[in-house]
C-alpha cells in the first residue's frame, strides 16, 4: 500500500523551463502544456514572471478561463531595494495576475547581495520580510525560494539562516532550497539542508539544478529528509545544464519510495506527456531518459535479453 502524499510536485516547466536555451514558449504553447501537466496530476504549475513586455500576465487571464485541475502559480522576485513591497512594481504585477499561489525568490548568498544588489545584508533581509508579508495579503499561499541557498550557506551560513529566518517570521508556507547554480554535490547537499531543517519550522521544499548532473538525486535526497515539495521541470529543461526533471522524480518517488504523487492512470500517461513537451519546445525527446526514454526498456546484449525474457527483474 502507497504512502499517504505527503510531498508537492510543483512544475516550473513554464517558467524556469523556458528560460533554457533556444526555447521560447508562446501563450499558445504555455496554455497546451498547462493542461497536460494538470491532466498528469501535478500540484502546481508556475505560470510565470509577469514582467512589462512578455506574455505571462495573458497566461493567468486564460488559465483562470480554463480553470485547471491543478494549482496555478505566479513567480517573482522581492521587492527591490529602497522600495516599499506595496509600492514595487514588480510585486503589482504578481498581484495583477490574480494567481490563487504566488512564489517569491530572494537571495540568500551574500556575494548577490553585495555584488548584484549592491545593498546592504541588513537590507536585504528586510526585502524579504517586506515582500512576504505584502504577498500573503493577496494570495492563499506564498512560498519563498532561497536562491542560491547551498552556495550562500558555504560562505556565510549564518546570514543564510537569516534569510530563511526572515521568511519564516513573516508567514512564508514553504521554504524552498535552491541550488541555483547546481554545482552541490549529494554529501553537501544534504549537509546544508540538514542545517537548515534543524534551524527552522516552516515546512520545506527543494529546487535543483543539474550542473553537476546531481538535480535528481539531490531532490530525492530532499524528500528522504523531509522536503514536502518538489519544484521540477518536464524533462529536466532549464538554465544552462537544467533542471530537476518531474519525469524521473515522480516515478521513482511513487515507485521507489510508494509516496503517492498521481493516479496509476496518471504515471502510465508519463511517457506521453514528456514526448508531448518534447515536441512543443522542439527538442528531441532523449531515448535514454529513465522511465520515459524508448531505450530504458530495450535491451541488445544477448546475455540481457535472454534474462529478461525469463525474469524482467533480472536487467530491468
Amino acid at each position: 500500500m502507497k504512502k499517504k502524499k505527503q510531498v508537492e510536485i510543483y512544475d516550473t516547466t513554464l517558467r524556469d523551463g523556458n528560460q533554457a536555451l533556444g526555447i521560447s514558449l508562446s501563450l499558445t504553447d504555455k496554455l497546451r502544456i498547462a493542461e497536460r501537466l494538470a491532466d498528469l496530476g501535478v500540484d502546481y504549475i508556475e505560470g510565470g514572471w509577469p514582467t512589462t513586455g512578455n506574455n505571462d500576465l495573458d497566461f493567468f487571464v486564460e488559465a483562470r478561463k480554463k480553470e485547471f485541475g491543478s494549482k496555478v502559480a505566479v513567480f517573482g522576485s522581492t521587492r527591490r531595494k529602497g522600495t516599499a513591497a506595496a509600492e514595487d512594481q514588480l510585486l503589482t504585477l504578481l498581484v495583477k495576475s490574480e494567481a490563487p499561489y504566488a512564489t517569491l525568490y530572494g537571495k540568500s548568498w551574500d556575494l548577490h547581495v553585495r555584488e548584484v544588489l549592491k545593498t546592504s545584508l541588513e537590507e536585504n533581509l528586510d526585502m524579504i520580510a517586506d515582500s512576504v508579508q505584502f504577498m500573503k495579503k493577496h494570495f492563499d499561499k506564498v512560498f519563498f525560494d532561497a536562491e542560491h541557498f547551498f552556495d550562500g550557506y558555504r560562505e556565510n551560513p549564518e546570514f543564510a539562516l537569516k534569510c530563511l529566518l526572515a521568511a519564516q517570521e513573516a508567514g512564508a508556507d514553504c521554504l524552498v532550497l535552491c541550488d541555483t547554480n547546481g554545482g552541490t554535490l549529494p554529501g553537501d547537499f544534504l549537509e546544508v539542508y540538514k542545517a537548515a531543517s534543524d534551524a527552522i519550522s516552516t515546512p520545506l521544499g527543494v529546487h535543483t539544478h543539474n550542473d553537476c548532473g546531481c538535480a535528481d538525486a539531490n531532490a530525492f535526497l530532499g524528500v528522504d529528509h523531509g522536503a514536502v515539495q518538489v519544484q521540477g521541470t518536464m524533462n529536466g529543461l532549464g538554465e544552462r545544464c537544467g533542471n530537476a526533471n518531474l519525469c524521473t522524480i515522480i516515478p521513482g518517488l511513487q515507485l521507489k519510495r510508494d509516496i503517492e504523487l498521481i493516479s496509476d492512470e496518471q504515471i502510465g500517461s508519463l511517457t506521453e506527456t514528456s514526448i508531448f513537451v518534447s515536441e512543443m519546445v522542439n527538442v528531441a525527446h532523449n531515448v535514454r531518459a529513465p522511465y520515459v526514454g524508448e531505450s530504458a526498456f530495450s535491451h541488445k546484449a544477448g546475455t540481457h535479453a535472454d534474462g529478461v525474457r525469463k525474469n524482467r527483474r533480472t536487467f530491468e
